[in-house]
């Protein structure tokens, strides 16, 4: 199976399965002298970890990740950085049941058809326990952006209820299970979810990120866009279907001079009156906040019984048994911060090694 692996500069390689021995991955191309360690890790990786809410799957796995090599006395070498964290809550028992049968809404098939053999344990390598290891790697990413640049992310939808923006508090994300910068909202989809979950059901979610300080330049025409590379980083992630940059396709219903982000000049530098654009323009990053969210369907493991097929070709009538997320979306919010560093990671890298004198500002250059 090819395909592991993402970045340029920064790359990102990741292995394992859901029920494997282990999950892990190899950072590639982060500079050397940089203080790290598996305390810097680790907390990105709590937030993500299963068994923290009702809302979440019950899996207890601790998620405790191991730097192997790329380190040394705190400090990366330049080396590789290998990173493993060890499964330890599977019941494979749990897949006994569909070992030769196709689950609706999940991978089953397609890599059935494709490569003729599958790991049906939890998915095998199609699951979101891969996700991981992404959190470990968007981790290193944050050290390589430095303080200056900050990652954020919120959920802002679950099934139909959508946030109030006026009531938007980033202190609220914290604060409970849903990453829910609203709390009047995460109220309602408290009682929502709890009778979602106990209806065997599931529901979808969308996600924003948001990057402040990130300098204008990053991303490339025209096959390196940032809004590209990220859009495609976000829509990598399991469960994914959507994804949008700046206004998206609420752009479509503005007119011009409604979307056009209007400029002015301040002490020297150049100022956006609004963000329509999500803060990158002709692919190039513009210096104001990279906003992008993307949309997860609901988590395709349910109770209800529903029309599949088997390996032997036979109808069949399947429910889905084991562990899951009734909105697979709320853990995926650490995911996406994730994979948004990732991605300006590597075009910080890579915008340092064409343009090394460049302006890290929005002040115009001269001639």
């Amino acid at each position: 199976m090819s395909h592991n692996s993402f970045g340029h500069l920064f790359r990102v390689t990741t292995w394992g399965e859901s029920h494997g021995p282990a999950i892990g991955g190899v950072v590639d191309g982060c500079p050397p002298r940089l203080s790290l360690t598996e305390a810097d890790i680790q907390p990105w990786l709590d937030k993500r970890r299963p068994g923290q809410s009702k809302f979440t799957t019950q899996r207890q796995e601790p998620d405790q990740v191991r730097i192997l090599s790329g380190t040394f006395e705190g400090a990366t070498t330049g080396t590789p950085i290998s990173l493993m964290i060890e499964n330890q809550d599977q019941r494979s028992r749990d897949y006994a049941a569909i070992a030769t049968q196709f689950r609706p809404g999940h991978a089953d098939i397609t890599y059935d058809l494709k490569y003729g053999i599958r790991d049906y344990r939890g998915g095998g390598r199609s699951s979101a326990r891969e996700t991981a290891m992404r959190v470990a790697a968007g981790a290193v990413a944050r050290v390589v952006l430095g303080s200056a640049v900050r990652i954020r992310g919120a959920l802002v939808q679950i099934g139909p209820h959508r946030i109030d923006r006026d009531r938007w508090d980033w202190a609220q994300v914290d604060e409970n299970p849903f990453f829910c910068p609203d709390p009047v909202m995460a109220q309602t989809w408290d009682t929502y979810l709890s009778a979602v979950r106990k209806a065997g059901s599931s529901a979808g979610a969308v996600i924003e990120v948001v990057a402040d300080g990130v300098p204008p330049g990053l991303g490339a025409p025209i096959y390196g866009k940032l809004d590209a590379e990220i859009a495609g980083a976000l829509m990598s992630i399991n469960a994914v279907k959507g994804v949008e940059i700046g206004e998206g396709f609420a752009a479509a219903a503005l007119s011009g001079e409604a979307n056009a982000d209007e400029m002015r000049m301040i002490d020297g530098l150049v100022a956006f009156d609004s963000n329509h654009a999500g803060g990158i323009l002709g692919g190039i990053s513009t210096g104001q906040p990279i906003v992008a969210r993307f949309a997860v369907k609901p988590t395709s493991s349910i109770l209800s019984p529903r029309h599949a097929v088997d390996r032997a070709g036979h109808d069949i009538e399947i429910v889905t048994k084991g562990r899951h997320d009734p909105c697979v979306g709320i853990r995926a919010v650490p995911v996406g911060e994730a994979m948004m560093a990732c991605v300006l990671a590597d075009h910080l890298l890579r915008h340092r090694a064409q343009n090394p004198d460049a302006p890290m500002t929005t002040r115009l250059p001269r001639n």
